[in-house]
């Protein structure tokens, strides 16, 4: 393999648009806890039910406003509800035709939540998981069973994955099933996963482990489904830079061990 380059790492993350998914996730409950207390206080008939609806809708609302630790003490609760919620009304934003706009904005929103989970401490412990099809459909690099057999061609955006993951000690799987990224990312227990997948898989994803503090990144399709994808390089290493705890010191370059990554 050729010298490794040193990739320019960037230090601003992206704005996260999760606003559609709040105000469903935090709007509705609110709504209806509202109109439930105020129809028990109009009408005396049936008060106690109102009143219990009420307070069942402010219980299911109160998830969206943990931040921080008690966000990450509770992650696998709060993911399971948050994605009851993206499911449920995945079905209309699809008939709508705005399911990736849905699961985007779902994938912005938890991205908010981990960004202000992490903002006191950094992730000791990541793992970044990516998926096989960024690699050239033509490219006959082997970087499924060694990272270090790419070709460092510039042509796709393994090269640049690669040189950084070396450098700065970083952990990292790619697989060419979703399944496989799973049973990774449960075997080698990271505190934060860094993510880059298609939109559904996200959704899939965020949904099978919500145990496990995730970051995620769209990727981009111009050739269609699983076919020389792509994605934004610099949002990954912006992640990493502001979410994960350096791996060694300014300056020097510490090569990580072949069989380190995958």
């Amino acid at each position: 393999m050729n010298e490794l380059r040193v990739p320019a790492l960037s230090g601003l993350l992206p704005e996260e648009r999760g606003l559609a998914f709040l105000i469903v996730r935090r709007g509705l409950p609110l709504a209806l806890a509202g109109i439930s207390f105020v129809t028990a206080a109009m009408h005396a008939a049936g008060r106690g039910w109102w009143m219990l609806v009420g307070v069942g809708a402010l219980a299911a609302a109160w998830p969206s406003f943990l931040r921080g630790q008690a966000y990450l003490r509770n992650r696998t609760a709060i993911m399971r509800q948050d994605s009851l919620w993206a499911n449920a009304v995945l079905p209309l934003a699809r008939r709508l035709g705005q399911e990736d706009a849905w699961i985007l904005s779902f994938c912005g929103y938890n991205n908010q939540r981990v960004r202000a989970a992490f903002a006191g401490h950094r992730a000791r412990r990541p793992l970044i998981l990516l998926p096989h099809c960024i690699q050239m459909s033509r490219c006959k690099a082997g970087i499924l069973d060694d990272l270090q057999a790419c070709y460092d061609c510039g042509l796709c955006p393994v090269g640049d994955y690669m040189n950084a993951a070396l450098l700065n000690r970083w952990e990292g799987r790619i697989t060419n099933r979703s399944h496989k990224a799973y049973r990774e990312a449960r075997e080698y227990r990271p505190d934060l996963v860094v993510a880059v997948s298609c939109t559904d898989r996200l959704l899939k994803g965020l949904t099978k482990l919500p145990e496990i503090p995730c970051y995620v990144i769209p990727l981009a399709l111009p050739h269609g489904m699983c076919v020389d994808t792509d994605f934004s390089v610099p949002h990954l290493f912006a992640a990493m830079e502001i979410l994960v705890e350096p791996r060694r010191p300014s300056g020097e370059i510490q090569v990580l061990r072949p069989e380190g990554i995958a």
